[in-house]
């Protein structure tokens, strides 16, 4: 009796990871060739920006942020500045993004500008969610779907958490009768390649759990922060009562960009600063300069903290404290694509990356020899998962 109950709790195990691999193995696969360049994105955006190295002399007094501003006007008349960022392996330069709305809504219109602090040239007019970076980045978060793209690649890697532990509760089983590893070299091809399916599989489980749950999590950042933005921003600067709405008319007049970035360095003196959110985006308040900075270790590198600027009178509203749930996508987000340790780690990340890839691929494979010995009317085993060796 306990041998059956233990053989029907294979089985059902087995059922589980076979159907839930099925699902979404071939989402997955997608995910980790278009996610292999993306753990080297940083480098790839660097060397594309490598032709926009400053020309000036390094002892040279730097423009003013405002006399920045005023030179992306005037390339661009009539359209209102968004944001700017400070390139982080770019000396001097600094980037805008300009649109020809006033809260812009879509990065269709969207201008981009690259100037040199050190003598006011443009440098570089990139188009903003061009290149191969921003069609990898968006075919891996949405598949170019939007939030519902996002959602249902999230959905997969639920399902994927699902087939992992169903792979791991079926493999000690599977492995009771054979050494790790140990793969059947004098068996039929079709166990030799599931021996190796099995074998890799086991040795990717915990970093493809680990990486799939951050991807999970992560396909929830536009929606989370949206909602923080939405309800719980305009609470803390002031600007609407618990409960009551939002002041949305627009600032009259704004205070200089130097004078808003210089009170954000005396709030925030340890953070380096990132970037510079106008009140003129939907990314802010109507009434706040939004300047985002982040710490200077390696961890805290990747924790970001915003620092609000009354964008009339230059005053500092405080530096926000994030909401747990964001702080957790913040610390998802460079475990997904192996950001914490520098190039060794992604290099790291890389290579099981393409283990998984074989992985799925030998999935696939053993699927499609099930599939033609079922149509050629051969009895054929269970060939995914580890219902197929208990058989053998």
């Amino acid at each position: 009796m306990v041998h059956d109950s233990a053989a029907l709790s294979v089985r059902i195990w087995c059922g589980v990871h076979r159907w839930t691999s099925l699902i979404c193995t071939l989402f997955l696969l997608m995910l980790c060739i278009t996610g292999l360049p993306l753990i080297f994105k940083g480098e790839i955006d660097d060397w594309q920006y490598e032709n926009a190295q400053s020309s000036s002399a390094s002892h040279a007094q730097p423009l003013s942020l405002d006399a920045l501003a005023d030179i992306a006007r005037k390339r661009f008349p009539g359209e209102f500045i968004q944001f700017l960022f400070w390139h982080p392996n770019v000396p001097n330069a600094v980037s805008f993004g300009l649109s020809p709305t006033l809260r812009g809504t879509s990065a269709a219109g969207l201008h981009g500008l690259v100037i040199d602090s050190l003598n006011g040239k443009i440098i570089e007019e990139p188009k903003p969610r061009r290149g191969i970076t921003f069609y990898l980045l968006k075919t891996h978060t949405d598949m170019f779907l939007g939030l519902p793209g996002g959602l249902f690649l999230g959905a997969m890697g639920l399902i994927l958490l699902a087939s992992l532990v169903s792979g791991i509760v079926i493999y000690g089983p599977f492995m009771r009768h054979l050494d790790f590893g140990e793969i059947r070299a004098r068996r039929r091809h079709r166990i030799r390649w599931l021996d190796l399916h099995n074998l890799l599989g086991i040795i990717t489980v915990t970093w493809l759990f680990v990486v799939g749950l951050a991807g999970a999590m992560n396909t929830l950042a536009a929606p989370l922060f949206d909602l923080w933005r939405a309800r719980e921003l305009p609470v803390l600067v002031g600007l609407q009562d618990a409960g009551e709405p939002a002041k949305t008319e627009p600032a009259k007049t704004l205070t200089s960009i130097d004078e808003a970035v210089a009170a954000a360095r005396r709030a925030s003196p340890d953070m380096r600063l990132v970037s510079v959110v106008f009140p003129y985006s939907r990314m802010t308040t109507p009434h706040h300069y939004m300047i985002w900075t982040k710490g200077t270790t390696p961890v805290t590198a990747h924790l970001f903290a915003p620092v609000m600027i009354n964008a009339e009178n230059g005053e500092s509203a405080g530096v926000l404290n994030l909401p747990w749930y964001i702080r957790v996508l913040e610390m998802s987000r460079p475990v997904h694509f192996g950001n914490y340790g520098g190039l060794p780690l992604k290099i790291l990340w890389a290579f099981l990356d393409i283990v998984t890839i074989i992985v799925l691929s030998t999935g696939v494979y053993l699927w499609i020899i099930k599939l033609r010995a079922s149509r050629s009317g051969i009895k054929a085993r269970p060939l995914v998962g580890a219902s197929t060796v208990l058989q053998e």
